[in-house]
């Protein structure tokens, strides 16, 4: 096996194919405290920062969504799941927001992650593209 000539650092940026880009991008914002990073309408793609990282949404019918085929939906999705380092993972608050906002827990529990073993909770967002909102290691 040979080693790349790089090192691995964080996630940069994850892309999701969308139906209604108000739903989505007021998720991101109001859900999750994602920042606008920056709009490039003409090609259907909306940057959004999410700490380090961005989250790219793409619409299906924009130059860049369209080359993905048919739309996410309940028989398919584009990604399994991404995860979120989040900081504080304070499990209560979290919970009290997400009720707030009417967005259920799919699931909740220790799960291995890029700083290892740690709290974890999935959530959907609002076109069905699991998000886990990953804690710190355990100590």
């Amino acid at each position: 096996m040979t080693t790349p000539p790089f090192a691995l650092r964080a996630i940069d940026h994850v892309v999701l194919r969308v139906v209604d880009l108000d739903r989505m991008t007021g998720f991101y914002r109001e859900v999750l405290g994602c920042t606008d990073e920056r709009a490039q309408p003409e090609i259907g793609l909306f940057q959004l920062r999410a700490g380090s990282s961005l989250i790219d949404l793409v619409t299906i019918d924009g130059k860049l969504g369209a080359m993905g085929g048919a739309a996410p939906g309940p028989e398919g999705r584009n990604v399994d799941h991404f995860a979120i380092t989040v900081a504080p993972f304070d499990d209560a608050a979290i919970r009290v927001h997400l009720a707030r906002h009417d967005v259920a827990i799919e699931q909740a529990g220790p799960r291995y992650g890029a700083e290892g073993e740690g709290p974890s909770i999935y959530i959907s967002d609002p076109e069905g593209n699991i998000v886990e909102l990953k804690g710190p290691a355990f100590d």
